[in-house]
């Protein structure tokens, strides 16, 4: 990169009067020389003395050039180089996203060419070789205009929208999802769309304000998970780093990427943590049981019932646990993958998985707890037992006692 940006900066160099060329380098603290060698190759003038410096001093020569002045490709490749670690937008993505302006404008308020000129700087810009225009703006006035016969793929290609820096890919993104482009309807489902997409990549395409009235959008990183994540992940894992946390794991993953999977997961958490601590406690559940049967089951033993408290808050609290609890259930039923979605059913967001996931995993841990302290606190026990041995898959424990009489 810091080879094409010696080349770079270069070339925007040698864009100034030979007889200026010697001043500009010594601006950009580059070494001094005479007129005559700048007259002979202004390219060659400066090729020479930013091979004479180190990589940092090259990028802080570039940097001081494009604050002084407009250079699209040199500020490009910063941009790249800036963002060296970051995650990746996969030239995957880049396709889906171009694919989705296929058969379509870029724009419906405004025309396509002045949304492009808001991006680029498409008049200073030279055309793709081999062409009869001078400028970029040139040619695409003579394709998308004139001619209308340029395909949008080949449009956003010959942009550079698959090789641009990550920032001018935002840009893009931002502006053909802002209410002079789009409204409306049209408008929140592109957006939803490209959300979709930068997601696998870790970013989102997040509401970021409205202006008049009508909302406008910014790619930013995706939240790395709520506070919480960390603390409910070692409490499960230290309860059954098997089963149950592995549930946990892969609905912490699929939020974002498959949110009805994970609002599926996070009933089937809670689900595993009841019959888990039932089994232990000694106590019968039936495969059909369900998890709001399961929550009553295991308030009992857990004494989690509001009636099973005179104060009014504990009440409250526990009566607002069990509602929780059965609200998940019922999300599942309507959100969740576990049943065919149908033509008209809605479809859950990452915001809608998130708040399943998280209620999930705090009732999850919430249960533990309280199971782990009645253990401690039980007669002839002075700790918890941990839970081992006992499979979800076995057959439920049988709800007749055995016959002791001889």
């Amino acid at each position: 990169m810091i080879k094409e940006l010696r080349q770079l900066l270069a070339s925007a160099i040698a864009d100034a009067k030979a007889y200026d060329v010697p001043a500009l380098c010594r601006r950009l603290n580059l070494a001094d020389g005479d007129d005559q060698e700048a007259f002979a190759s202004k390219f060659k003038y400066a090729t020479k003395r930013l091979m004479e410096v180190s990589a940092e001093h090259v990028v802080a020569s570039a940097r001081q050039l494009v604050a002084d002045e407009s250079h699209y490709h040199l500020s490009e490749q910063l941009a790249k180089i800036d963002e060296i670690g970051q995650p990746a937008v996969t030239m995957l993505t880049r396709r889906r996203l171009i694919a989705l302006f296929d058969g379509r404008p870029l724009a419906r308020e405004i025309d396509d060419i002045e949304l492009i000129r808001s991006i680029w700087p498409i008049a200073s810009l030279r055309a793709p070789h081999p062409s009869t225009e001078t400028s970029l703006e040139d040619y695409l006035h003579r394709h998308i205009i004139r001619n209308d016969d340029l395909p949008q793929r080949d449009v956003l290609e010959t942009l550079g929208l698959l090789t641009c820096s990550r920032a001018q890919l935002f840009k893009f993104l931002a502006a053909v999802t802002a209410p002079d482009a789009f409204s409306g309807t049209e408008q929140v489902e592109l957006a939803e769309k490209i959300d979709g997409f930068l997601r696998h990549d870790g970013y989102t395409l997040a509401l970021a304000g409205r202006i008049s009235g009508s909302p406008f959008y910014a790619v930013r990183p995706v939240p790395k998970g709520s506070p919480a994540d960390e603390s409910i992940s070692a409490t499960l894992e230290m309860f059954d780093p098997t089963q149950v946390h592995a549930r946990w794991s892969m609905a912490l993953d699929r939020r974002t990427s498959e949110p009805a999977g994970a609002i599926t997961l996070a009933r089937t958490l809670l689900e595993d943590v009841s019959k888990w601590i039932l089994n232990q406690a000694g106590e019968t559940w039936q495969e059909a049981d369900d998890l709001p049967v399961l929550y009553r089951k295991l308030s009992k033993i857990l004494k989690l019932a509001p009636d099973d408290h005179t104060e009014q808050v504990f009440k409250q609290i526990l009566g607002s646990c069990q509602s929780v609890v059965e609200s998940l259930g019922a999300l599942r039923n309507k959100l969740g993958d576990a049943h065919s979605p149908g033509p008209k059913r809605a479809r859950p967001q990452a915001r809608h998985a998130e708040l399943a996931v998280n209620l999930a995993g705090a009732m999850a841990t919430f249960l533990v707890a309280t199971w782990e302290a009645r253990q401690a606190t039980a007669p002839g026990k002075s700790a918890a037992q941990p839970l081992q041995g006992v499979s979800l898959v076995d057959e439920p424990r049988s709800t007749k006692k055995n016959d002791t009489r001889s």
